[in-house]
């Protein structure tokens, strides 16, 4: 089916959003919930394996440190460039490829493991993102992804963006990788052993929640562009519920940050 122009038209803006900011720098506060994460995967070596939407590359380069064949891909072309750079520093071989999830350029049954660290749930045609997955992934192989919940922190901080700058009208929520029964349809008929966990991922910053929301607002692609579209008025706005949201889950006490938001680790075999 040939893509409508509004489709390009907000792929387009999609890209935007993940090139703005910096996500390798913003991503570095993440590294141990994404390390816990792959953890869970057991990761054998010689495992080939893809991840979709890798960013700077948080888990592909560990993975691929531990013996695994991976190759990672994003839409975002400055992710793939710092993703390649810190591969190179860390003398990991990584292929890394600028591509869309909703249309990979890989071969049937290229890979042992597909996973998707909150990257593929960002795509628009979520239909198409599953087939895809399931399209490239090997009959026995494995399909992972970490999802964030509509309940979850990471979940509420997008409902709030959502107030001052609303989603795209062609676009279902992202948060719906997110909830079990929405998955199990995406994903079920065409795997086994489907499993849905919901666990905590940690978020710790140095500094107070104010901060964090300053944060998020200079290097993470989605608040970059929310802000770069609102007024002084309607900015302060959505920085003070952003920081209440943050003062409100912050489990620290020394003046520091501390928030463990809830995401769905989603895991199957594919049939």
């Amino acid at each position: 089916m040939p893509i409508t122009p509004e489709m390009v038209a907000l792929k387009s803006r999609l890209k935007d959003t993940w090139m703005a900011g910096d996500y390798a720098h913003f991503a570095t506060f993440l590294l141990p919930g994404a390390l816990e994460f792959l953890d869970h995967l057991k990761v054998a070596p010689g495992t080939r394996m893809l991840d979709l939407g890798c960013g700077a590359g948080q888990i592909a380069i560990p993975a691929a440190r531990a013996g695994a064949e991976v190759t990672g891909i994003d839409i975002a072309t400055n992710q793939i460039a710092a993703a390649r750079a810190q591969a190179a520093v860390g003398g990991v071989t990584v292929r890394f490829e600028e591509a869309d999830a909703e249309e990979l350029p890989f071969a049937d049954d290229s890979f042992d493991l597909v996973v998707s660290l909150f990257g593929a749930m960002f795509a628009p045609r979520p239909d198409r993102v599953a087939a895809e997955m399931l399209r490239v992934c090997r009959h026995g192989g494995r399909i992972a992804m970490a999802n964030w919940t509509p309940e979850g922190h990471v979940g509420q901080m997008f409902k709030i963006i959502g107030k001052y700058v609303p989603p795209p009208p062609l676009m279902p929520s992202p948060l719906k990788w997110g909830d079990e029964a929405c998955v199990r349809e995406r994903l079920g008929q065409r795997t086994s052993k489907l499993t849905k966990t919901r666990r905590l991922y940690p978020m710790r910053y140095p500094f107070s929640p104010a901060e964090v929301v300053e944060f998020f607002i200079v290097f993470y692609g989605p608040t970059v562009m929310a802000s770069d579209s609102l007024d002084e008025r309607r900015l302060a706005a959505l920085t003070k519920e952003l920081t209440q949201l943050w003062t409100a889950n912050n489990k620290a006490t020394d003046g520091s940050t501390f928030v463990e938001s809830e995401y769905l680790e989603v895991l199957a075999l594919h049939n």
